[in-house]
């Protein structure tokens, strides 16, 4: 191997020495658990527990670094364009990223989601009350705990309220019907929305995903491939990995576009007008309470029974979460 003339090898980093000590991989890897549990019903969000645990800005400085001028650097560094291969200088722009955090934060956060949506999967088919009876629950707490955190006192502020309530409110009615027409341009859509949202505090990407129609087919879709991965550890064809994987890499890509364009449209929303952004997107949570009304209207209807368990899970999914935001959560918006 040779180096580029510009690079100083006694400068360029190690794998092994820049390998983090295994309980800093540990810690890391369970914010991720706890942020892939948040991410996985609507109503938490991930970037939330970020926030709590310390790494919030950590994970927005290693997704922020990620430019158009480093990945070439990084691809150049494989090629022999600059003199020789170099994969250490390669590896040194890998780690300007913060590879390694990421790398255990996302390793948890995927576990975690792979959980969820088993669970989510298997209740959406026993009992769907219940299950969007609970994240009704979950939205209507966290919508309380928003708004009271958020302050509006301009017209423009209202408006934007108003625009984002009106258009999750929507959007939400329509959506059961779009899960099935949309195909996979909705699923990569849903995909940009939702992963953007979940690096927000206080905003939900699971709720932009059920207010678009996509939560539960999403949850079948993962709960279905990874069903065919450990299918095939026993006999089963790679035709059943790879159709439905389809879905799901679809979402994926869509997820990382999003997490570079929209994410980075939003925070700049929020530079620019940060009271008025925080309207418009808690408001998206307000006006989503009629999603899982809609799931559960179209799936089972609203017999007295399914009214009780609705009302019921709703009343456990809101105490969950008042709870959470008593004892651990202290979200001020105006400092995200």
């Amino acid at each position: 191997m040779t180096t580029p003339p510009d690079r100083d090898p006694s400068d360029l980093p190690t794998i092994r020495g820049s390998v983090p000590p295994l309980r800093a991989w540990l810690r890391t890897f369970v914010i991720g658990l706890c942020m892939g549990s948040a991410d996985g019903v609507p109503g938490v969000s991930g970037g939330t527990i970020a926030l709590i645990a310390g790494v919030y800005e950590r994970l927005i400085a290693a997704i922020t670094a990620v430019t158009p001028g480093r990945i070439l650097r990084f691809l150049r560094a494989l090629t022999p364009l600059d003199g020789g291969i170099d994969p250490r200088g390669a590896f040194a722009e890998l780690l300007e990223l913060d590879v390694w955090f990421l790398v255990a934060l996302v390793a948890g956060v995927g576990t975690a989601v792979v959980i969820v949506t088993r669970i989510v999967h298997v209740a959406s088919q026993e009992t769907p009350a219940l299950l969007f009876g609970f994240f009704f629950g979950l939205i209507a707490a966290s919508a309380v705990v928003l708004l009271r955190s958020l302050t509006v006192d301009s017209p423009f502020q209202l408006g934007a309220g108003v625009v984002g309530f009106v258009l999750a409110f929507y959007v939400s009615g329509v959506s059961t019907s779009a899960a099935d027409g949309g195909g996979l341009a909705l699923v990569f859509v849903a995909g940009m929305i939702g992963v953007s949202a979940m690096i927000l505090p206080g905003i939900s990407g699971s709720l932009l995903l059920i207010i678009l129609g996509q939560y539960t087919r999403m949850s079948t879709a993962l709960s279905a491939f990874v069903d065919a991965l450990i299918a095939l550890a026993t006999g089963g064809t790679v035709e059943d990995v790879t159709t439905t994987a389809v879905p799901v890499v679809t979402f994926i890509l869509g997820g990382l576009v999003g997490l570079f364009t929209i994410a980075r449209v939003v925070r700049r929303a929020l530079d620019y007008n940060r009271r008025a952004t925080l309207a418009f997107l808690v408001a998206l949570v307000v006006g989503a309470l009629r999603a899982p009304v809609v799931e559960v209207r179209g799936s089972v209807g609203f017999s007295t029974d399914v009214l009780v368990a609705f009302v019921a899970a709703a009343a456990v999914g809101a105490a969950f979460l008042l709870a959470l935001d008593w004892y651990a959560v202290d979200l001020d918006l105006d400092k995200v």
